[in-house]
């Protein structure tokens, strides 16, 4: 059995019988005003994290979910699109989609605004999705793409790619491990699919993405999810996993690289109103201003005395400098 078959079969369990210890499902759920989550949703909240971001929602976007679980974020993007077919809902598992159908039936009752037709609920692959070119606003993901190996997880990405427009947003919530896993854990195959061993450093997952051709990546969270201890897990060291929340944009590569945004910030204390370095940035007296790592690299070469900048936090929430 592959570890994609074992996965099949633990989210095929997960659907038939909500497993409230997968994943975070002890994680509050946010509700916004007029919203109610039914409960089996939020029981079978297979997630990491939240995909679901306002800003990313303007406009009624056409919106790309991979992985449904029992349709809480699908709900919660309906929200913002409230359109039929404004939301598509991807599942290689055909019990996941019928549950889901199911939650949205408890989802109108509970919500007047809610028709089920806002989500059309697809049975297809993550590595080849039956969605046009240049055809998706957002599209979205949470704790799947971390059970792909290397290779699969490139395609995954890549289609990702494919679907969406020009400036469209790839966002996602995964597990991230900055330490080295041993083969034992890297090759198990259920541990793999319930989101823990293909665990990679942050550093990787975002060269993943920029390698596919997103030129602007925004961490906006970075959080603990899970402990790996001796007792319990083939490792003879404590392994410390943690959650990250990731928005990949579809914006054209720059000639020098691509705008990684890691929560860093400059602050300018000189005399002057302001300080202009010629190459798009203005920054205030003592006002901070988010900036991509290349550009707080740029500055810092720059060797000013006035100049300050912060470590990076893994939180960025826009107004940055690109």
């Amino acid at each position: 059995m592959s570890y994609l078959e074992t996965t099949h079969n633990v989210y095929k369990e997960a659907a038939l019988t909500p497993d409230v210890g997968l994943c975070c499902t002890t994680n509050p759920i946010w509700e916004l005003p007029g919203l109610k989550i039914p409960k089996t949703m939020q029981e079978m909240n297979y997630g990491c994290g939240s995909t679901v971001h306002a800003r990313d929602l303007s406009n009624s976007p056409k919106i790309l979910y991979v992985g449904v679980g029992g349709g809480m974020e699908l709900l919660q993007f309906s929200y913002f699109s409230r359109q039929k077919g404004g939301v598509i809902g991807v599942d290689v598992v055909p019990e996941m989609l019928e549950a889901s159908r199911k939650n949205f039936k408890e989802a109108e009752a509970l919500n007047p605004w809610f028709k089920s037709e806002f989500v059309e609920l697809v049975k297809g692959d993550a590595l080849n999705l039956n969605v046009a070119d240049s055809s998706i606003d957002v599209a979205a993901q949470n704790c799947l793409f971390n059970i792909f190996k290397a290779e699969e997880l490139k395609k995954a990405i890549a289609e990702m790619y494919r679907v969406l427009k020009p400036h469209g947003r790839l966002v996602m919530s995964d597990p991230t491990c900055e330490q080295p896993m041993n083969d034992t854990l890297r090759n198990d195959e259920r541990l793999r699919a319930l989101c823990l061993s293909g665990s990679i450093p942050i550093v990787d997952y975002i060269k993943m993405l920029t390698d596919a051709g997103f030129g602007t990546i925004e961490i906006r969270a970075r959080k603990p999810y899970r402990i790996l201890d001796p007792k319990h897990y083939p490792t003879d060291e404590l392994i410390y996993i943690e959650s990250i929340e990731v928005a990949a944009i579809k914006d054209p590569m720059p000639e020098d690289g691509p705008c990684v945004f890691t929560g860093k910030a400059a602050i300018y204390y000189g005399e002057e109103t302001y300080f202009d370095d010629g190459r798009g940035h203005v920054l205030y007296q003592n006002q901070p201003l988010a900036v991509c790592d290349k550009t707080a690299n740029a500055l810092k070469s720059l060797g000013r005395e006035d100049l300050f900048f912060s470590e990076s936090t893994y939180h960025y929430d826009g107004g940055g400098c690109c």
